[in-house]
């Protein structure tokens, strides 16, 4: 440090410098060369690269060989100094020689890089090549400036030889940072080829940010993921780790139960009598009480319940999850160890090299060249220290990223294997959170698991350094602070508990909102939006206090966290300079203190938060471990349920047989017992061979109607053909836009029931298994299309007729078919045999048969009297798809198509022969049009608009958007300002330098200092409280706009969009409305201001700065917003591509016991794998793309604060060193700062999304008003008079007529049956009537009112509809009938017994106010239909319709609703959709609907004997005589 120039001593540079590079290469060629010894490695191809590198270190060979020549001539050649006595020094052969081996030993290090297996370049060369070129330049400048002094060069050979070298170093240097790839590797992912310098500095991913620069990223433009990154790989690592840890769990928790069980029985011995009264005594309770308590023992036996109930609870294996995570993830979780550990340690040294500095600013004795040489290593730590941070970052990000993927993988596995009890443990809903937020819980902990052990480190670390600078005095700060944790902690727990409070408000109502949005038709035809809205804004409000409270609770933690940094420094200044008049506050002290604080401040906030992290995920590993651990599906026996008290038959192969028996009494357990579903008592099952299964409730995948139907089995034309033919789908086909490459809906929603009841049939048919289990299948389906499916398919002579097959069904008509009848009662097997035998026999049957074909009776053996000839009606009308679509979408898709297709068939006869042909490959262009039904969800793609946030700014109210900023820019202005009064007062220390200090001075420097402190925080605290409130009002705003639009869109929306989308505004996008913005909108103002407050106080100290900040400035501003386009895109697609895994997930749930019964477990495994793939492209990106930035930034902000350090070194004379330590460390900090402002903008951007997609659903057009000007009368319609004028309607603008003109009158009181092949245009007339949809042209009156003028509320409230799917929704009993409370309990119970309900609802123990669980899961689809006439009952409106009610019920239910309908509905006009047309035949008019026009309006008879489309649709169903039936 003594000399004025900077330079090493020669000796130094000719061993340490030159023997550090070769030791480091000589420790790492081992492992290079050891590729080499082993047998046959592929060698690669030659690249120029290889041969340019391996000629470089050729040619430095030689100049190692000249340099030994040199020395060996000097000594003993012929030209040798004779006079000379010693000889040259021994370094000048031992180098050279070194050298020589080394670049041997090199030559073969790179051979060995080249064949190792993936590897593009090496580290450690680069590494070596970088060590040897810096330790080389100290030589250097040596050499050439001991020329330049004497004027000569004394040792040329030598100087020569040294700059050759040097020169071939620095090339192989260059060469080195080039990785060797093939090109063709490239394409796939750049990060396989990229070498060492570009992975540090995440160079390999410029081309991705360049892409989304230019244009919006989309899921193509995605690269390839690594096969260390995919899913596959992860789990199957995850797996195996998994079962290990689980078997010792369960092992453990064996043991765990016995010993429990010996616990138990001991104790049960010696208990005896005084039990009771010891316990009672011993909980210390006076005897007065026990006198009152002897009432509550029926009360402590269901504690004792529940106590037991909640220990089975408990019992499941425990705390094998972390275990798994931290063996199978172990390399990257020590990597990222030790990347963490370094970073720590390095950000220690700044406060170290600050404080050089300044007294380097102080004592103007120092060389100059001191100065510059903190300076740069002040730069060269800091990048150190960004290289170490980002590869930690990375490490630890990509390992949340993999435990994510790996329990989302594990979840799905299990949801596939889990047993039944398992599985009704928890809810769809409940198993597909485990996937998302469970998953995502561990994601966030992992990233910032190194932590735990890191703060502490960090804080003892501090701790040493601070007391190294003030003595004693840290204390005073380090209380403060640890003061400040309890109430950290206090303040966490009770943001927890609110927190969990607001969950339970959001659930609720969520659940409310699916329900609505799943039942949304019927909330229309009944018009009860109103009660459900008012239900979810109650619900809202509450969840909108508990949010306040969390608000409050959370700006009163900022406040401490905010005052924390300057009641700390204000401690432990004030003690120290208290302590003694000795002390004096100087500016290295005051400004490496404050560093070290600023250090502090990091670990101390993020503890508890991590803690609290910890304690949310515990949660979540219970849940995991609980699910995880649960049992499996018992594959070996397939066993039975107890509700089958004595079931036990043998069913011979090749037969066909039929389960009958009345509702409720185990035909569908019967079928889940065959397939293993059930949980078993005792008893096992046997089936031979494979298994198809059609279910009761059809299950449809979101996938094209061809993929549904072949269900992974490859195509086969014919086959496939034949399939389409047997099961009636044929016509479907025409109808639907894209033939068999329709896509399909979530849950089928484009199809009607019996579409999808006849593709899952279709799906069984072509699945070619041994045995068939089919639960009741035809019941969702038209009698002539049932019939056709009978025989086509299940009969005798069906294309299934060789296989078993055991069919549950309602439908008389079909046993006298059958090999074998199996009548169930009570779940027990009453009788078995076939349909004659067992209706000679007198027994349960016959009573079955008597009950159910009082009048199908006569029909059916009329009808089949003629032999087997129950077959088609040959001519034009093929027996067609059966009920019209619930949904618009798919009949307006059939009207498109059909004018398409009468365009090119030139005319417009639909129906062609019987016969099915292939549907015709469509010309192109007017193809696809309708074949997606849903359009692919819009995705916003580049910058935000600015009117974005205007509006919610505008949402929150502008007065306190304008009063927070104004707050928060002045407790900045306090912040500098205590910052300069501090760096004035350190300045103290050289103006009072060996005098006493003044007391009163002192006083005043701690008063002014504190005070500003104070007004910080105050100013910190009113700005949370100013944005707490006003983001809250921003919420109610926002969603009630939301609920109040969504529930007044016409139906049409609902049709086209999937549930889910709009779920997800209520649930993700409303979460991000109420917690991410505020959030983000605070740190984004605070950090923004940050960095002026930064920049503003380094111009003040050097002004010259200011000229710096200007390229730096705009530098910054393209990185950002480079970054911000690629990082949003981005985050849209993990998002875009997130939604799939959920849906598959919630799909494969529902779809469980089909996807079992076929054995597909595999390929629904394979396909979770590929969309968790598909979203992990873009997750993994996004993590890339924040270190990309992050490097780029913290480069950014170390420029600053190098530059900060070289002006005060340069204006050292006329600073005063308090700037200088306040410009410096305020520079330091600012590297932080600049990166959460970019984090913090694109947050922004990205959360403010959220307003975006939620603003977009209230712009949606509305149905017309519910309520208009036009009243109708209190009593109308008082008649029920109906009368159609020249009705027209359509679907959309753009689509065609569906009804052509309907005129008719319906007279009060009439009862009409409306019948009409699919597509006739039978539902549209109902949803006509309710205004569903409006009408094109004419019009409906009712009672002379025309309804067009009325509100929607007063028509639809004046109709009494019946709809096909029974739709219940979760809450009491009661709420399902009436949900605005209108009648008495009286009224309710009457239509209850109406209904034949009453002794059901009668025997629950709560009665009316029973729970219905969601969908009406819990009770039966008969019950369900019961209540829905219940429901009708109790409005007791003049105009009924009938929406084909009678679909899935029994002939038991139906005849009873029948009954009640005919007596109760009497005086009323009675619209009846008819699909089996006896329900009908005692109608006083029919009207057949074709085409959308009425072609047949009479009575039944005369219709019958008309012998036109009523007496063939009516011969379809096996009706062969009318007269007997109509009134």
């Amino acid at each position: 440090m003594c000399r004025e120039d900077p330079d090493l001593p020669v000796c130094v540079e000719q061993t340490v410098l030159v023997w550090a590079p070769l030791g480091f290469l000589w420790l790492c060629a081992p492992w290079h060369i050891a590729v080499l010894c082993r047998k046959a490695t592929p060698t690669k191809h030659l690249s120029k690269l290889y041969l340019c590198k391996q000629i470089v270190v050729g040619l430095l060979f030689l100049t190692a060989i000249a340099g030994l020549a040199v020395t060996l001539g000097e000594d003993y050649g012929p030209t040798r100094d004779t006079t000379a006595t010693e000889k040259n020094p021994w370094v000048f052969y031992a180098n050279p020689i070194l050298f020589a081996v080394s670049w041997i030993l090199l030559v073969l290090c790179q051979e060995g890089v080249r064949r190792r297996e993936g590897a593009v370049d090496s580290t450690t060369l680069f590494l070596f090549w970088l060590i040897l070129v810096v330790c080389d330049v100290f030589p250097f400048q040596t050499l050439l400036r001991e020329a330049l002094r004497m004027g000569e060069i004394p040792d040329l050979p030598r100087f020569c030889l040294f700059y050759i070298s040097f020169g071939l170093e620095l090339i192989a240097l260059i060469l080195s940072a080039f990785a060797d790839v093939p090109r063709e590797a490239e394409d796939l992912n750049p990060e396989v080829g990229a070498a060492f310098l570009s992975r540090i500095t995440f160079n390999w991913f410029n081309s991705m940010v360049l892409n989304g620069f230019k244009r919006p990223l989309v899921q193509k433009d995605l690269w390839e993921l690594s096969e260390a990154e995919s899913t596959l790989q992860i789990s199957q690592r995850f797996q195996q780790t998994m079962q290990t840890e689980l078997k010792a769990a369960r092992t453990r928790l064996q043991t765990k139960m016995r010993k429990r069980g010996e616990e138990k029985a001991s104790k049960g011995q010696g208990e005896g009598l005084q039990n009771e009264h010891q316990n009672r005594l011993g909980k210390g309770v006076s005897q007065d009480v026990l006198m009152m308590e002897k009432g509550d023992k029926k009360e402590k036996k269901k504690e004792e319940k529940k106590k037991k109930k909640k220990e089975e609870k408990e019992d499941y294996p425990k705390s094998w999850l972390i275990p798994t995570i931290a063996t199978t993830f172990k390399r990257v979780l020590w990597e990222s160890a030790i990347f963490k550990l370094i970073t720590d340690l390095l950000s220690f040294a700044s406060p170290q090299i600050l404080k050089l500095m300044i007294s380097f600013t102080m004592d103007k004795s120092i060389y100059t060249w001191t100065g510059y040489m903190y300076a740069v290593l002040l730069i060269l730590v800091a990048i150190f220290q960004s290289l170490f941070l980002q590869q930690y970052f990375q490490r630890c990000f990509v390992l949340g990223m993999k435990v994510k993927t790996a329990i989302m993988a594990a979840v799905y596995k299990k949801a596939l294997v889990v047993s039944n009890d398992a599985r009704k443990e928890s809810t769809v809903g409940e198993t597909v959170n485990l996937m998302s937020a469970d998953a995502h819980r561990f994601n966030d902990v992992v990233n910032f698991i190194h932590l735990l052990w890191s703060c502490p480190l960090q804080i003892a670390l501090a701790i040493a350094f601070l007391w190294i600078e003030l003595g004693p005095a840290v204390l005073a700060g380090l209380a403060v602070m640890v003061l400040m944790v309890p109430i950290n902690g206090l303040l966490a727990n009770m943001s927890k508990n609110v927190q969990i409070e607001n969950m339970r408000y959001k659930d609720k109502r969520m659940k409310i909102v699916n329900e609505m949005l799943n039942g949304i038709k019927i909330l229309k035809l009944y018009a009860w939006e109103p009660s459900f809205q008012n239900q979810v804004m109650g619900i809202r409000e509450q969840e909108l206090v508990v949010m306040r409270k969390f608000a409050y609770l959370s700006s009163v933690s900022t406040f401490v966290f905010s005052c924390a940094p300057a009641l700390v420094s204000l401690a432990t200044f004030a003690v120290f300079v208290a302590v003694d008049s000795e002390n004096v506050l100087d500016a290295g002290k005051a400004f490496t203190s404050i560093s070290l604080f600023n250090i502090l401040r990091f670990p101390l906030a993020f503890l508890p938060m991590l803690i609290a992290a910890m304690v949310q995920t515990s949660v979540s590993k219970k849940r995991l471990e609980k699910f995880l651990g649960g049992d499996d599906l018992d594959t070996n026996i397939v066993r039975h349920d107890p509700s089958f008290s004595s079931v036990s038959l043998e069913i011979k192969p090749g037969k066909l047989v039929a389960v009958v028996g009345v509702v409720g009494s185990g035909k569908s357990s019967l079928i889940s017992a065959m397939l293993g579903e059930m949980h078993s008592s005792k008893g096992f099952i046997n089936v031979q061979g494979s298994v198809a299964f059609v279910p009761q409730q059809a299950w449809i995948q979101n996938a094209t109607l061809r993929d549904n139907i072949l269900f992974g089995y490859p195509l086969e034309d014919s086959r496939f053909q034949a399939t389409l033919e047997a099961c009636a789908l044929g016509p479907d086909l025409e109808l639907l836009p894209g033939g068999d490459q329709t896509e399909i809906g979530e849950k089928g929603i484009n199809l009607s029931g019996g579409q999808k009841q006849r593709v899952s049939l279709a799906r069984a048919a072509y699945s070619q298994a041994d045995v068939y289990l089919l639960d009741d299948p035809l019941s969702a389906v038209d009698s002539h299309v049932g019939k056709h499916l009978f025989e086509e398919v299940v009969g005798p002579k069906g294309i299934l007729k060789d296989k078993t097959r055991i069919l549950v069904t309602h439908g008389v008509s079909f046993l006298p078919y059958v090999d074998e009848i199996i009548v169930l009662k009570e779940g027990c097997v009453s009788e078995v045999g076939s349909y004659q035998s067992l209706k000679d026999s007198k027994g349960a049957f016959s009573e079955f048969l008597d009950t159910y074909a009082k009048d199908e009776g006569k029909k059916h053996t009329d009808s089949t009297s003629d032999g087997e000839e129950v077959g088609l009606v040959p001519d034009l009308q093929d027996p067609q798809a059966d009920t019209p679509p619930e949904d618009i979408v798919s009949m307006t898709l059939r009207r498109e198509s059909s004018i398409r297709r009468s365009q090119r068939n030139g005319s417009v006869r639909l129906r062609k022969n019987s016969s099915l042909k292939k549907p015709k490959p469509p010309a192109d262009d007017e193809t696809k049009k309708g074949q997606r039904l849903i359009e692919k969800e819009t995705m916003e793609t580049g910058q935000v608009k600015f009117s974005v946030y205007l509006q919610y700014l505008r949402a929150m109210g502008w007065g306190y958007s304008t009063m927070f900023f104004l707050v928060y820019f002045i407790q900045n202005v306090a912040f500098i300002g205590q910052n300069l009064w501090l760096s004035d007062w350190t300045n103290d220390a050289e103006d009072y330098y060996n005098k006493t200090y003044p007391n009163w001075k002192r006083d005043t420097r701690i008063g002014v200092f504190g005070a500003l402190g104070v007004v910080q925080g105050v100013f910190v605290f009113m700005g949370t409280l100013l944005l707490a409130n006003g983001s809250i009002n921003a919420s109610r705003i926002l969603h009630s706009r939301l609920l109040n639009n969504i529930l007044r869109v016409p139906m049409m929306f609902f049709d086209t969009t999937p549930s889910g989308r709009v779920v997800n505004r209520f649930a993700k996008d409303i979460f991000t409305v109420d917690e991410a913005i505020p959030q983000s909108f605070r740190s984004w103002i605070m950090c923004f201001l940050g960095v002026l407050g930064t920049l503003f106080v380094i111009c003040l100290a050097t002004p010259i700065f200011t000229a710096i900040i200007i390229p730096l400035a705009v530098v910054y501003y393209f990185v950002q917003r480079f970054y911000v386009a690629s990082s949003r895109q981005l985050r849209r697609l993990d998002s875009v591509s997130r939604s799939p895994i959920y849906s598959h997930f919630g799909e494969t749930v529902s779809g469980l016991s089909v996807i079992r019964a076929y054995g597909h477990q595999d390929r629904f495994l394979k396909h979770n794998e590929k969309i968790i793939d598909e979203n992990l492209k873009s997750v993994y990106l996004w993590i890339i793309s924040n270190r990309w930035l992050a490097i780029r930034l913290e480069f950014l902000g170390n420029l600053v604060v190098f530059f900060s350090a070289l002006l005060a070194v340069i204006a050292r004379d006329s600073l005063d060193s308090g700037l200088v330590g306040l410009s410096i460390s305020y520079a330091l900090n600012v590297t932080q700062t600049l990166n959460w402002l970019v984090r913090m903008t694109s947050e922004l951007e990205t959360n403010i999304v959220a307003v975006e997609r939620v603003s977009e659903y209230t712009e949606i057009e509305n149905e017309a008003d519910w309520v208009s000007e036009i009243r109708p009368p209190e009593k109308w319609p008082e008649a029920g008079r109906l009368r159609f004028e020249n009705f027209k309607v359509r679907y959309r603008p753009e689509l065609d007529l569906v009804l052509h003109g309907i005129t008719c009158d319906i007279d009060s009181t009439e009862k009409i049956g409306i019948v009409g092949r699919t597509g006739a245009g039978k539902s549209s007339l109902t949803n006509c009537l309710f205004r569903i949809i409006e009408a094109a042209e004419g019009r409906i009156l009712i009672d002379g009112t025309d309804i067009a003028t009325l509100g929607l509320h007063d028509l639809r409230t004046r109709l009494t509809i019946i709809p096909q799917d029974p739709v219940l929704f979760s809450g009491t009993l009661r709420m399902n009938l009436d949900p605005f409370e209108t009648f008495s309990d009286e009224e309710i119970w009457r239509v209850l017994e109406l209904s034949h309900l009453k002794e059901y609802v009668g025997g629950l123990q709560e009665g009316l106010t029973h729970e219905v669980s969601e969908g009406g899961e819990n009770l039966s689809i008969g019950q369900r239909q019961l209540l829905c006439l219940a429901r009708a009952l109790l409005r007791k409106s003049r105009i009924l319709i009938l929406d084909e009610a009678t679909a899935a019920v029994d002939l038991e239910t139906d005849s009873l609703i029948q009954k009640t309908i005919r007596r109760e509905f009497s005086h009323c006009t009675v619209l009846t959709i008819a699909h089996r047309l006896h329900s009908i035949l005692d109608s006083s008019r029919v009207m057949v609907l074709d085409a959308g026009k009425i072609v047949e309006f009479d009575s039944p008879s005369t219709l019958f004997n008309k012998q036109g489309h009523f007496y063939s649709m009516a011969r379809d169903a096996g009706i062969t005589t009318v007269d007997n039936q109509s009134k």
